[in-house]
């Protein structure tokens, strides 16, 4: 990115308030977007992990809390 932050919220700033919904909508999609791809890519891991064994499931507390622990 070649604007610093601060130069980027000066120029939001400077913009019309039609321009900064639009941004605005702009951000929160991209956001969405970014979470969707992060849980997509989690869920992709934990499907590797479950082909190659290592995932444990359980319905004991304790149990969970000391494989965490470990």
């Amino acid at each position: 990115m070649n604007a610093t932050f601060a130069t980027l919220v000066e120029n939001v700033r400077g913009c019309s308030m039609d321009e900064k919904l639009e941004l605005k909508s702009v951000l929160e999609r991209a956001l969405i977007d970014e979470r969707r791809r992060e849980i997509k890519e989690n869920g992709r891991r934990s499907m590797e992990e479950l082909k190659r064994g290592n995932l444990k499931f359980s319905r004991s507390i304790s149990e969970l809390k000391k494989s965490l622990a470990e």
